[in-house]
Protein backbone atom coordinates (compact mmCIF):
# COMPACT_ATOMS: atom_id res chain seq x y z
CA UNK A 1 0.00 0.00 0.00
CA UNK A 2 1.44 3.45 -0.85
CA UNK A 3 2.58 5.73 1.97
CA UNK A 4 -0.38 7.51 3.60
CA UNK A 5 -3.01 5.34 1.83
CA UNK A 6 -6.63 6.44 2.39
CA UNK A 7 -10.00 6.19 0.63
CA UNK A 8 -9.47 7.74 -2.79
CA UNK A 9 -11.20 10.99 -3.68
CA UNK A 10 -12.81 11.23 -7.08
CA UNK A 11 -10.65 12.61 -9.88
CA UNK A 12 -12.39 12.49 -13.28
CA UNK A 13 -9.25 13.60 -15.12
CA UNK A 14 -7.11 10.46 -14.91
CA UNK A 15 -5.52 9.58 -18.21
CA UNK A 16 -2.52 7.53 -19.36
CA UNK A 17 0.86 9.25 -19.06
CA UNK A 18 1.41 8.57 -22.74
CA UNK A 19 -1.67 10.67 -23.52
CA UNK A 20 -0.08 13.78 -22.04
CA UNK A 21 1.17 16.49 -24.34
CA UNK A 22 3.30 19.59 -24.11
CA UNK A 23 6.31 20.17 -21.92
CA UNK A 24 4.86 18.27 -18.95
CA UNK A 25 5.23 15.09 -20.99
CA UNK A 26 8.94 15.77 -21.16
CA UNK A 27 9.16 15.70 -17.37
CA UNK A 28 10.26 12.13 -16.86
CA UNK A 29 9.10 10.25 -13.74
CA UNK A 30 12.57 10.47 -12.24
CA UNK A 31 12.33 14.27 -12.38
CA UNK A 32 9.13 14.27 -10.35
CA UNK A 33 10.78 12.06 -7.77
CA UNK A 34 13.79 14.35 -7.65
CA UNK A 35 11.63 17.46 -7.25
CA UNK A 36 9.65 15.72 -4.52
CA UNK A 37 12.85 14.81 -2.68
CA UNK A 38 13.99 18.44 -2.86
CA UNK A 39 10.79 19.41 -1.03
CA UNK A 40 11.61 16.97 1.78
CA UNK A 41 11.49 19.41 4.68
CA UNK A 42 10.99 17.64 7.99
CA UNK A 43 8.12 19.90 9.07
CA UNK A 44 6.01 19.56 5.88
CA UNK A 45 3.20 17.09 5.36
CA UNK A 46 3.13 14.96 2.20
CA UNK A 47 0.40 17.18 0.78
CA UNK A 48 2.47 20.29 1.45
CA UNK A 49 5.50 18.69 -0.18
CA UNK A 50 3.45 17.97 -3.33
CA UNK A 51 2.26 21.57 -3.38
CA UNK A 52 5.77 22.92 -2.84
CA UNK A 53 7.12 20.69 -5.60
CA UNK A 54 4.52 21.86 -8.13
CA UNK A 55 4.73 25.56 -7.17
CA UNK A 56 8.51 25.39 -7.53
CA UNK A 57 8.21 23.70 -10.94
CA UNK A 58 5.71 26.31 -12.12
CA UNK A 59 7.51 29.41 -10.88
CA UNK A 60 10.91 28.18 -12.08
CA UNK A 61 9.60 27.58 -15.59
CA UNK A 62 9.81 23.77 -15.55
CA UNK A 63 6.03 23.77 -16.09
CA UNK A 64 5.19 26.65 -18.45
CA UNK A 65 1.72 28.26 -18.48
CA UNK A 66 -0.81 26.06 -20.25
CA UNK A 67 1.13 22.82 -19.84
CA UNK A 68 -0.64 19.78 -18.34
CA UNK A 69 0.34 18.10 -15.09
CA UNK A 70 0.13 14.36 -14.45
CA UNK A 71 -3.16 12.93 -13.27
CA UNK A 72 -3.51 12.42 -9.54
CA UNK A 73 -3.24 8.63 -9.96
CA UNK A 74 -0.11 8.81 -12.08
CA UNK A 75 1.69 11.31 -9.86
CA UNK A 76 0.75 9.34 -6.74
CA UNK A 77 2.17 6.17 -8.31
CA UNK A 78 5.39 7.94 -9.28
CA UNK A 79 5.89 9.37 -5.79
CA UNK A 80 4.69 6.35 -3.84
CA UNK A 81 2.05 8.25 -1.90
CA UNK A 82 -1.74 8.07 -1.52
CA UNK A 83 -3.79 9.40 -4.43
CA UNK A 84 -5.93 11.50 -2.09
CA UNK A 85 -2.82 13.41 -1.07
CA UNK A 86 -2.28 14.52 -4.67
CA UNK A 87 -5.99 15.23 -5.26
CA UNK A 88 -6.20 17.57 -2.28
CA UNK A 89 -2.94 19.29 -3.28
CA UNK A 90 -4.33 19.87 -6.79
CA UNK A 91 -7.57 21.27 -5.36
CA UNK A 92 -5.64 23.75 -3.23
CA UNK A 93 -3.49 24.83 -6.18
CA UNK A 94 -6.61 25.36 -8.25
CA UNK A 95 -8.12 27.57 -5.54
CA UNK A 96 -4.89 29.60 -5.39
CA UNK A 97 -4.75 30.10 -9.16
CA UNK A 98 -1.71 27.96 -9.98
CA UNK A 99 -3.71 25.28 -11.80
CA UNK A 100 -6.96 25.21 -13.78
CA UNK A 101 -9.18 22.18 -14.12
CA UNK A 102 -10.64 21.36 -17.55
CA UNK A 103 -13.45 18.85 -17.68
CA UNK A 104 -12.45 15.53 -19.27
CA UNK A 105 -8.96 16.92 -19.94
CA UNK A 106 -7.21 17.22 -16.59
CA UNK A 107 -5.28 19.88 -14.73
CA UNK A 108 -3.18 22.52 -16.48
CA UNK A 109 -0.87 25.29 -15.36
CA UNK A 110 -2.79 28.55 -15.27
CA UNK A 111 -2.11 30.74 -18.29
CA UNK A 112 -1.62 33.92 -16.24
CA UNK A 113 0.26 32.50 -13.26
CA UNK A 114 3.47 34.23 -14.39
CA UNK A 115 1.79 37.44 -15.56
CA UNK A 116 4.07 40.41 -14.99
CA UNK A 117 7.21 38.32 -14.50
CA UNK A 118 10.25 38.84 -16.68
CA UNK A 119 10.97 35.70 -18.66
CA UNK A 120 14.71 36.11 -19.07
CA UNK A 121 17.51 38.64 -18.80
CA UNK A 122 17.96 40.90 -21.84
CA UNK A 123 20.96 39.97 -24.00
CA UNK A 124 24.07 42.10 -23.72
CA UNK A 125 24.37 44.49 -26.61
CA UNK A 126 27.53 45.07 -28.67
CA UNK A 127 30.05 47.45 -27.22
CA UNK A 128 28.57 47.24 -23.75
CA UNK A 129 30.18 49.64 -21.29
CA UNK A 130 32.64 48.41 -18.67
CA UNK A 131 31.12 47.52 -15.27
CA UNK A 132 31.08 50.15 -12.56
CA UNK A 133 34.30 50.56 -10.57
CA UNK A 134 33.14 49.77 -7.05
CA UNK A 135 36.56 50.15 -5.46
CA UNK A 136 36.31 53.94 -5.65
CA UNK A 137 32.63 54.04 -4.66
CA UNK A 138 32.65 52.02 -1.44
CA UNK A 139 33.16 54.20 1.62
CA UNK A 140 34.82 51.26 3.39
CA UNK A 141 34.82 47.47 3.17
CA UNK A 142 33.12 45.78 6.13
CA UNK A 143 34.05 42.38 4.70
CA UNK A 144 37.72 43.14 5.42
CA UNK A 145 37.23 43.85 9.10
CA UNK A 146 38.44 41.33 11.65
CA UNK A 147 35.43 39.30 12.70
CA UNK A 148 34.64 36.23 14.75
CA UNK A 149 34.39 33.39 12.24
CA UNK A 150 32.67 30.08 12.87
CA UNK A 151 32.84 27.12 10.48
CA UNK A 152 29.64 26.85 8.47
CA UNK A 153 29.31 23.19 9.39
CA UNK A 154 30.04 23.58 13.11
CA UNK A 155 26.76 21.90 14.03
CA UNK A 156 27.95 18.70 12.38
CA UNK A 157 31.16 18.61 14.42
CA UNK A 158 31.45 16.21 17.35
CA UNK A 159 32.81 18.80 19.78
CA UNK A 160 31.46 22.32 19.05
CA UNK A 161 32.89 24.65 21.72
CA UNK A 162 31.27 27.64 20.01
CA UNK A 163 29.79 30.66 21.73
CA UNK A 164 26.32 32.19 21.63
CA UNK A 165 24.58 29.56 19.55
CA UNK A 166 21.27 27.75 19.75
CA UNK A 167 21.03 25.01 22.37
CA UNK A 168 18.60 22.42 21.06
CA UNK A 169 18.69 20.48 24.34
CA UNK A 170 17.28 23.42 26.31
CA UNK A 171 15.05 25.08 23.71
CA UNK A 172 11.46 25.24 25.04
CA UNK A 173 9.84 24.00 21.84
CA UNK A 174 6.34 23.40 23.22
CA UNK A 175 6.22 26.69 25.11
CA UNK A 176 7.46 28.78 22.18
CA UNK A 177 5.05 27.05 19.79
CA UNK A 178 2.22 27.79 22.25
CA UNK A 179 3.08 31.50 22.24
CA UNK A 180 3.37 31.63 18.45
CA UNK A 181 -0.06 30.03 18.09
CA UNK A 182 -1.60 32.40 20.64
CA UNK A 183 -0.11 35.34 18.70
CA UNK A 184 -2.10 34.15 15.67
CA UNK A 185 -5.47 34.76 17.29
CA UNK A 186 -7.77 37.14 15.43
CA UNK A 187 -7.36 39.94 17.97
CA UNK A 188 -3.58 39.56 18.09
CA UNK A 189 -3.28 39.57 14.31
CA UNK A 190 -5.21 42.84 14.20
CA UNK A 191 -2.62 44.29 16.58
CA UNK A 192 0.60 43.20 14.88
CA UNK A 193 -0.34 42.93 11.19
CA UNK A 194 -0.51 46.69 10.46
CA UNK A 195 2.65 48.69 9.83
CA UNK A 196 3.69 50.06 13.22
CA UNK A 197 5.95 52.64 11.50
CA UNK A 198 8.09 53.93 14.42
CA UNK A 199 6.29 52.10 17.21
CA UNK A 200 6.77 48.72 18.88
CA UNK A 201 4.35 46.18 20.24
CA UNK A 202 3.14 47.81 23.49
CA UNK A 203 2.73 44.37 25.08
CA UNK A 204 6.45 43.59 24.67
CA UNK A 205 7.51 47.05 25.86
CA UNK A 206 5.37 46.51 28.97
CA UNK A 207 6.91 43.10 29.67
CA UNK A 208 10.44 44.49 29.32
CA UNK A 209 9.54 47.44 31.54
CA UNK A 210 7.86 45.43 34.30
CA UNK A 211 9.40 41.94 34.14
CA UNK A 212 12.85 42.07 32.53
CA UNK A 213 14.45 45.36 33.57
CA UNK A 214 13.52 45.24 37.29
CA UNK A 215 15.54 42.02 37.58
CA UNK A 216 18.54 44.17 36.64
CA UNK A 217 17.58 47.02 38.96
CA UNK A 218 16.58 49.19 36.01
CA UNK A 219 13.31 51.14 35.90
CA UNK A 220 12.09 52.88 32.77
CA UNK A 221 8.93 54.28 31.22
CA UNK A 222 7.54 52.96 27.94
CA UNK A 223 8.89 55.93 25.96
CA UNK A 224 12.41 55.21 27.26
CA UNK A 225 12.61 51.80 25.53
CA UNK A 226 13.00 50.91 21.85
CA UNK A 227 13.09 47.39 20.34
CA UNK A 228 15.92 46.45 17.96
CA UNK A 229 16.84 43.51 15.76
CA UNK A 230 19.25 42.17 18.34
CA UNK A 231 21.76 44.00 20.53
CA UNK A 232 24.15 44.42 17.61
CA UNK A 233 21.53 46.40 15.69
CA UNK A 234 21.16 48.56 18.80
CA UNK A 235 24.88 49.35 18.76
CA UNK A 236 24.74 50.20 15.06
CA UNK A 237 21.84 52.59 15.62
CA UNK A 238 23.70 54.30 18.46
CA UNK A 239 26.87 54.58 16.40
CA UNK A 240 25.00 55.99 13.43
CA UNK A 241 23.23 58.56 15.58
CA UNK A 242 25.96 59.60 18.03
CA UNK A 243 29.40 58.99 16.50
CA UNK A 244 31.19 60.97 13.80
CA UNK A 245 34.79 61.02 12.57
CA UNK A 246 35.92 63.24 15.46
CA UNK A 247 34.31 61.18 18.23
CA UNK A 248 36.57 59.30 20.68
CA UNK A 249 35.17 55.94 21.77
CA UNK A 250 36.82 54.01 24.58
CA UNK A 251 36.76 50.24 24.03
CA UNK A 252 37.64 47.34 26.33
CA UNK A 253 40.77 45.57 25.11
CA UNK A 254 40.26 42.68 24.66
CA UNK A 255 36.66 43.39 23.78
CA UNK A 256 33.69 42.66 21.56
CA UNK A 257 34.91 42.68 17.91
CA UNK A 258 31.54 43.52 16.35
CA UNK A 259 31.13 46.57 18.57
CA UNK A 260 34.68 47.63 17.71
CA UNK A 261 33.95 47.24 13.99
CA UNK A 262 30.69 49.16 14.25
CA UNK A 263 32.32 52.15 15.94
CA UNK A 264 35.37 51.93 13.65
CA UNK A 265 33.06 52.38 10.66
CA UNK A 266 32.24 55.85 12.02
CA UNK A 267 35.43 57.09 13.66
CA UNK A 268 39.16 56.30 13.56
CA UNK A 269 39.49 57.40 17.19
CA UNK A 270 39.03 54.18 19.12
CA UNK A 271 40.87 54.19 22.44
CA UNK A 272 41.92 50.78 23.86
CA UNK A 273 41.14 50.47 27.58
CA UNK A 274 42.85 47.70 29.54
CA UNK A 275 40.96 44.83 31.17
CA UNK A 276 42.07 42.86 34.22
CA UNK A 277 40.61 40.16 36.49
CA UNK A 278 37.86 42.62 37.56
CA UNK A 279 36.88 43.92 34.14
CA UNK A 280 37.56 47.36 32.71
CA UNK A 281 40.48 49.10 34.46
CA UNK A 282 39.91 52.65 35.64
CA UNK A 283 42.34 55.18 34.17
CA UNK A 284 42.65 58.88 33.40
CA UNK A 285 42.61 57.95 29.69
CA UNK A 286 38.84 57.76 30.04
CA UNK A 287 38.73 61.52 30.56
CA UNK A 288 39.50 61.94 26.84
CA UNK A 289 36.57 59.78 25.70
CA UNK A 290 33.21 60.96 24.37
CA UNK A 291 31.72 57.48 24.82
CA UNK A 292 32.88 54.37 26.66
CA UNK A 293 31.63 50.95 25.59
CA UNK A 294 31.64 48.45 28.44
CA UNK A 295 30.36 44.94 29.28
CA UNK A 296 30.39 44.97 33.09
CA UNK A 297 28.18 41.97 33.92
CA UNK A 298 30.25 39.43 31.99
CA UNK A 299 33.14 41.10 30.21
CA UNK A 300 33.49 40.04 26.61
CA UNK A 301 35.48 37.83 26.16
CA UNK A 302 37.04 37.18 29.59
CA UNK A 303 33.62 36.72 31.32
CA UNK A 304 34.78 38.51 34.53
CA UNK A 305 32.33 40.70 36.48
CA UNK A 306 33.07 44.30 37.38
CA UNK A 307 32.74 44.93 41.16
CA UNK A 308 30.29 47.52 42.47
CA UNK A 309 33.06 49.87 43.68
CA UNK A 310 34.67 49.94 40.26
CA UNK A 311 31.30 50.59 38.64
CA UNK A 312 30.79 53.61 40.85
CA UNK A 313 34.27 54.87 39.99
CA UNK A 314 33.47 54.49 36.28
CA UNK A 315 30.34 56.61 36.70
CA UNK A 316 32.35 59.26 38.57
CA UNK A 317 34.97 59.39 35.80
CA UNK A 318 32.21 59.66 33.17
CA UNK A 319 30.70 62.59 35.02
CA UNK A 320 34.12 64.26 35.33
CA UNK A 321 34.80 63.83 31.63
CA UNK A 322 31.20 64.62 30.61
CA UNK A 323 31.12 61.44 28.54
CA UNK A 324 28.40 58.81 28.03
CA UNK A 325 28.63 55.08 28.76
CA UNK A 326 27.14 52.42 26.50
CA UNK A 327 26.47 49.35 28.64
CA UNK A 328 26.06 46.05 26.78
CA UNK A 329 24.40 43.89 29.42
CA UNK A 330 24.52 40.60 27.54
CA UNK A 331 24.26 37.36 29.57
CA UNK A 332 23.34 39.33 32.66
CA UNK A 333 20.96 36.64 33.91
CA UNK A 334 23.48 33.78 33.80
CA UNK A 335 25.28 34.07 37.12
CA UNK A 336 25.98 30.89 39.11
CA UNK A 337 27.69 31.57 42.43
CA UNK A 338 25.48 34.28 43.89
CA UNK A 339 22.80 36.81 43.09
CA UNK A 340 23.45 38.86 39.92
CA UNK A 341 24.98 42.29 40.32
CA UNK A 342 22.67 45.16 39.43
CA UNK A 343 23.30 46.66 36.03
CA UNK A 344 25.56 49.68 35.74
CA UNK A 345 22.46 51.51 34.55
CA UNK A 346 20.81 50.91 37.95
CA UNK A 347 23.56 52.97 39.64
CA UNK A 348 23.27 55.85 37.17
CA UNK A 349 21.79 59.01 38.69
CA UNK A 350 22.78 61.47 35.93
CA UNK A 351 21.41 59.70 32.85
CA UNK A 352 24.90 58.92 31.52
CA UNK A 353 24.35 55.20 30.83
CA UNK A 354 22.72 53.99 27.63
CA UNK A 355 21.60 50.44 28.34
CA UNK A 356 21.62 47.76 25.62
CA UNK A 357 20.01 44.38 26.28
CA UNK A 358 19.04 41.22 24.42
CA UNK A 359 16.05 38.95 24.88
CA UNK A 360 17.00 36.32 22.32
CA UNK A 361 20.71 35.73 22.97
CA UNK A 362 20.14 33.19 25.73
CA UNK A 363 17.04 31.77 24.05
CA UNK A 364 17.39 31.60 20.27
CA UNK A 365 19.81 34.06 18.61
CA UNK A 366 17.97 33.67 15.31
CA UNK A 367 14.96 35.54 16.71
CA UNK A 368 17.01 38.78 16.88
CA UNK A 369 15.23 40.69 19.65
CA UNK A 370 17.18 43.38 21.52
CA UNK A 371 16.37 46.73 23.05
CA UNK A 372 17.83 50.06 24.18
CA UNK A 373 16.94 51.92 27.36
CA UNK A 374 17.82 55.61 27.44
CA UNK A 375 16.53 59.16 27.84
CA UNK A 376 13.27 59.95 26.00
CA UNK A 377 14.96 62.36 23.61
CA UNK A 378 17.50 59.73 22.56
CA UNK A 379 14.90 56.97 22.21
CA UNK A 380 12.69 59.17 20.03
CA UNK A 381 15.58 59.80 17.65
CA UNK A 382 16.54 56.11 17.64
CA UNK A 383 12.98 55.27 16.60
CA UNK A 384 13.12 57.82 13.80
CA UNK A 385 16.48 56.47 12.63
CA UNK A 386 15.25 52.88 12.83
CA UNK A 387 12.33 53.85 10.59
CA UNK A 388 14.82 54.78 7.87
CA UNK A 389 16.46 51.35 8.18
CA UNK A 390 13.63 48.84 8.62
CA UNK A 391 10.73 50.73 10.23
CA UNK A 392 10.40 48.21 13.09
CA UNK A 393 11.33 44.61 13.97
CA UNK A 394 8.76 41.91 13.23
CA UNK A 395 5.63 42.80 15.21
CA UNK A 396 4.54 39.15 15.18
CA UNK A 397 7.78 38.03 16.86
CA UNK A 398 7.41 40.87 19.35
CA UNK A 399 3.89 39.73 20.26
CA UNK A 400 4.93 36.08 20.58
CA UNK A 401 7.86 37.08 22.80
CA UNK A 402 5.65 39.24 25.00
CA UNK A 403 3.46 36.18 25.59
CA UNK A 404 6.55 34.06 26.25
CA UNK A 405 7.57 36.44 29.03
CA UNK A 406 4.11 37.06 30.47
CA UNK A 407 3.33 33.34 30.77
CA UNK A 408 6.49 32.79 32.81
CA UNK A 409 8.35 30.78 30.18
CA UNK A 410 11.25 33.22 29.89
CA UNK A 411 12.04 33.26 33.59
CA UNK A 412 11.72 29.45 33.80
CA UNK A 413 14.09 29.08 30.84
CA UNK A 414 16.70 31.33 32.45
CA UNK A 415 16.65 29.25 35.63
CA UNK A 416 16.95 26.03 33.64
CA UNK A 417 19.80 27.40 31.54
CA UNK A 418 21.67 28.70 34.59
CA UNK A 419 21.66 25.25 36.18
CA UNK A 420 22.68 23.49 32.97
CA UNK A 421 25.42 25.99 32.11
CA UNK A 422 26.92 25.81 35.58
CA UNK A 423 27.23 22.04 35.25
CA UNK A 424 28.82 22.39 31.82
CA UNK A 425 31.18 25.11 33.04
CA UNK A 426 32.32 22.91 35.93
CA UNK A 427 32.80 19.98 33.57
CA UNK A 428 34.83 22.12 31.16
CA UNK A 429 37.06 23.47 33.96
CA UNK A 430 37.66 19.97 35.30
CA UNK A 431 38.44 18.58 31.84
CA UNK A 432 40.91 21.40 31.11
CA UNK A 433 42.67 20.80 34.44
CA UNK A 434 42.84 17.07 33.75
CA UNK A 435 43.94 17.04 30.10
CA UNK A 436 45.51 20.48 29.54
CA UNK A 437 47.03 21.48 32.90
CA UNK A 438 49.32 24.00 31.21
CA UNK A 439 46.25 25.99 30.07
CA UNK A 440 44.80 28.61 32.42
CA UNK A 441 41.10 29.45 32.40
CA UNK A 442 39.50 32.48 34.03
CA UNK A 443 37.16 31.60 36.93
CA UNK A 444 33.66 31.04 35.53
CA UNK A 445 30.88 32.46 37.70
CA UNK A 446 28.32 32.90 34.96
CA UNK A 447 27.79 33.41 31.26
CA UNK A 448 28.17 30.70 28.66
CA UNK A 449 31.86 30.57 27.79
CA UNK A 450 35.34 30.29 29.27
CA UNK A 451 38.39 32.43 28.41
CA UNK A 452 41.40 30.15 28.21
CA UNK A 453 45.08 31.12 27.95
CA UNK A 454 47.52 28.56 26.62
CA UNK A 455 51.31 28.36 26.95
CA UNK A 456 53.39 31.14 25.42
CA UNK A 457 54.41 29.06 22.40
CA UNK A 458 50.82 28.34 21.37
CA UNK A 459 49.35 29.83 18.20
CA UNK A 460 45.59 29.51 18.77
CA UNK A 461 44.84 30.14 15.08
CA UNK A 462 46.93 27.12 14.08
CA UNK A 463 45.43 25.10 16.91
CA UNK A 464 41.93 26.00 15.72
CA UNK A 465 42.65 24.76 12.21
CA UNK A 466 44.23 21.53 13.42
CA UNK A 467 41.49 20.92 15.98
CA UNK A 468 38.79 21.36 13.35
CA UNK A 469 40.20 18.42 11.44
CA UNK A 470 39.70 16.35 14.60
CA UNK A 471 36.08 17.53 15.00
CA UNK A 472 36.80 20.09 17.74
CA UNK A 473 35.58 23.67 17.17
CA UNK A 474 37.24 26.43 19.23
CA UNK A 475 37.46 30.20 18.78
CA UNK A 476 40.93 31.78 18.61
CA UNK A 477 41.15 34.83 20.85
CA UNK A 478 43.34 37.16 18.78
CA UNK A 479 40.32 38.76 17.09
CA UNK A 480 39.20 40.22 20.44
CA UNK A 481 42.34 42.40 20.74
CA UNK A 482 42.46 45.81 19.11
CA UNK A 483 46.07 45.49 17.94
CA UNK A 484 45.68 43.63 14.66
CA UNK A 485 49.43 43.32 13.99
CA UNK A 486 50.66 41.87 17.27
CA UNK A 487 47.77 40.57 19.36
CA UNK A 488 48.33 37.81 21.93
CA UNK A 489 48.19 34.52 20.01
CA UNK A 490 47.65 32.02 22.81
CA UNK A 491 44.10 32.85 23.95
CA UNK A 492 40.93 30.87 23.22
CA UNK A 493 37.23 31.41 23.89
CA UNK A 494 35.38 28.16 24.52
CA UNK A 495 31.59 28.20 24.57
CA UNK A 496 29.53 25.43 26.13
CA UNK A 497 25.94 26.22 25.17
CA UNK A 498 25.93 24.11 22.02
CA UNK A 499 27.84 21.04 23.17
CA UNK A 500 26.14 18.25 25.13
CA UNK A 501 27.44 17.66 28.64
CA UNK A 502 28.68 14.18 27.76
CA UNK A 503 30.81 15.52 24.90
CA UNK A 504 32.79 18.09 26.88
CA UNK A 505 35.37 15.81 28.48
CA UNK A 506 35.98 13.74 25.28
CA UNK A 507 36.26 16.99 23.32
CA UNK A 508 38.94 18.38 25.63
CA UNK A 509 40.77 15.05 25.54
CA UNK A 510 40.73 15.22 21.74
CA UNK A 511 41.93 18.85 21.86
CA UNK A 512 44.79 17.83 24.18
CA UNK A 513 45.95 15.30 21.59
CA UNK A 514 46.02 18.01 18.92
CA UNK A 515 47.97 20.31 21.26
CA UNK A 516 50.45 17.49 21.89
CA UNK A 517 51.04 17.03 18.16
CA UNK A 518 51.63 20.75 17.66
CA UNK A 519 54.05 20.86 20.57
CA UNK A 520 56.05 17.90 19.27
CA UNK A 521 56.22 19.56 15.84
CA UNK A 522 57.78 22.73 17.26
CA UNK A 523 61.31 23.48 16.05
CA UNK A 524 63.96 22.88 18.72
Amino acid sequence: MPLGAAPVATDPHDRPWSAMSGQAAMLKPVLWERLFDQANAGNLSLQSRVRQMLVSAILSGHLPPGSPVPSSRQLADQLGIARNTVVFAYQQLVSEGYLVSRERSGHFVSGDVLAGALREAPPAGPGQAAPAAWDRRLRFRPSRQRNIVKPKNWQKMAYPFVYGQFDQELFPTAEWRECCIKALSVLDIRSWAPDLITHDDPALIEQIRTQVLPRRGVWADADEIVITVGAQHALYLLSDLLVDEETVVGMEDPGYPDARNIFASRTPHLMPLAVDAHGLCMSTAMLDCDYIFVTPSHQCPTTVTMPIDRRRTLLELAAQADCMIIEDDFESENRYADAPFPALKSLDREGRVIYVGSLSKSFAPGLRIGYVVGPRELIAELRALRRLMLRHPSAYIQRAFSLFISLGHHHALLRKQSQAYQMRADELSAALARHLPEFRSAPVNGGSSSWVTGPEWLDADRLSEAALEAGVVIEPGSVFFMNAKQPPRNCIRMGYTSIPMAQIEPGIRQLAQVVGKLERARPN
